[in-house]
């Protein structure tokens, strides 16, 4: 590859950040979120590791540095939450973090030390409400797989036997189930704070964690470790606020809850502010409206985050059922009680774990060839990515992958596959 430097480094390491699940495209907005982050060797450090997990023993062969400048490098990027450090089979393996979720949220999610939080959430503010570049890139061509699914509030259910409510689409069940809990900031509402389009009275720490990544965010200083009672309280509470629960994109081992307001969650601005609905999975429910019941208050079209219920000439309110989450956020406002959650009339197909859903969003993406030769030093290596990429960017291609025919036989496969 070569010695790089300045300009250039970086922008190789916005290559690398671009070419993780979700896209990074590269503006000059970029650039100074990159360099304002990582030093030239932490940014080298990255442009060499291999895409995916991997152990040191692997970096060290790829790299040809020695270890204790490895371990140097990863200890400072681990702590900045621009590299992921995860406990598998005895060691610690090492992964690039992918602007979103990651390096944007643990980023504003720190709080150790002196930090320049103010200019951070100026570049990502800058970055992230450009409509044209990261949610063009990640959803423009009608991407379905995304790294978070709405949890809806159980008490705003419709109390009939065809609705059922299954254990991961229930946060109280991912409390009841965790082995370990933390909380910490939220990083839009953080974000917001410092450019002044915080409108909202929740507090910043509000982001939820368990098992893994509560273990991660704690050794880290990003979050505080608390009890399944407050963790409980805290969802009592965005209940009481009307926040939306999203959680990771998994039917099991779920690893957070975030509890997300209309005026500050990037996701949800991404629907209401940049009409890109599918930034965010539904949950399994839809909010309906009993005509016979409604009282016209219009609390709900107060209530909704994203602007899915209007009402006109004191008609009964009316959802979207294009934009609706199915979060029940509107039903926890209804005044008459004549709003609820009901069963959408076609399930919604979740991926299964967290494997499963960076291998579909990869695919979706285009970026799946990364994962499958993963060495960005070896010549073979590129041209089998370049050759691959180019197959399953073809539409049947990918159309057939992520099909209802050929997508458990293709995620088997890749379970087998070697790392």
């Amino acid at each position: 590859m070569g010695h790089l430097v300045g300009k250039d480094l970086y922008r190789e390491l916005g290559r690398k950040i671009d070419n993780q699940p979700s896209h990074a495209p590269w503006n000059d907005t970029l650039y100074a979120i990159l360099k304002e982050l990582y030093t030239p060797d932490e940014a080298e450090l990255v442009v060499k590791m291999p895409y995916g997990l991997a152990t040191v023993g692997r970096i060290e062969a790829i790299t040809h540095w020695d270890r204790a400048r490895i371990l140097k490098l990863l200890d400072g990027l681990c702590e900045k939450g621009l590299v992921l450090d995860i406990w598998i089979k005895d060691e610690y393996q090492y992964s690039v973090s992918p602007l979103i979720i990651g390096i944007f949220e643990l980023t504003m999610m720190r709080t150790r030390g002196e930090l320049n939080s103010k200019e951070w959430a100026k570049l990502f503010h800058t970055y992230l409400q450009d409509k044209d570049t990261f949610y063009r890139a990640n959803l423009g061509k009608g991407q379905t797989i995304t790294p978070m699914r709405t949890i809806p509030h159980e008490e705003t259910l419709e109390e009939s036997a065809h609705v059922e409510i299954l254990d991961f689409e229930k946060a109280s069940a991912l409390i009841d189930g965790a082995r370990k809990c933390a909380v910490g900031i939220c990083s839009c509402r953080h974000e917001k704070l410092h450019v002044g389009e915080k409108r909202c009275d929740v507090p910043l720490e509000t982001c939820t964690s368990f098992n893994d990544a509560a273990d991660t965010l704690i050794r880290h200083g990003m979050a505080r470790e608390v009890s399944r009672e407050e963790m409980r309280d805290n969802l009592a509470r965005s209940r009481d606020l009307g926040l939306v629960l999203c959680a990771d994109n998994v039917q099991k081992n779920a690893t957070f809850i975030c509890h997300c307001c209309g005026c500050c969650c990037n996701l949800l601005l991404g629907i209401s502010r940049f009409g890109y609905p599918n930034i965010v999975m539904t949950s399994n429910f839809i909010a309906q409206v009993n005509k016979d019941e409604c009282i016209q208050c219009d609390s709900c079209v107060d209530a909704c985050p994203i602007d899915a219920i209007t009402a006109s000439n004191g008609d009964c309110p009316v959802v979207n059922a294009d934009l609706c989450l199915g979060c029940g956020v509107c039903a926890l406002r209804c005044q008459s009680d004549s709003l609820k959650l009901v069963s959408r009339a076609k399930r919604v197909h979740y991926p299964e774990d967290t494997f499963e859903r960076i291998i579909l969003q990869s695919l979706e993406q285009g970026t799946l060839q990364n994962l499958l030769f993963s060495d960005p030093t070896r010549t073979s290596h590129a041209f089998l990515r370049g050759f691959v990429g180019g197959f399953l960017k073809l539409p049947p291609v990918k159309r057939a992958l992520l099909g209802d025919g050929l997508r458990s036989r293709f995620l088997a496969t890749m379970r087998r596959s070697p790392n």
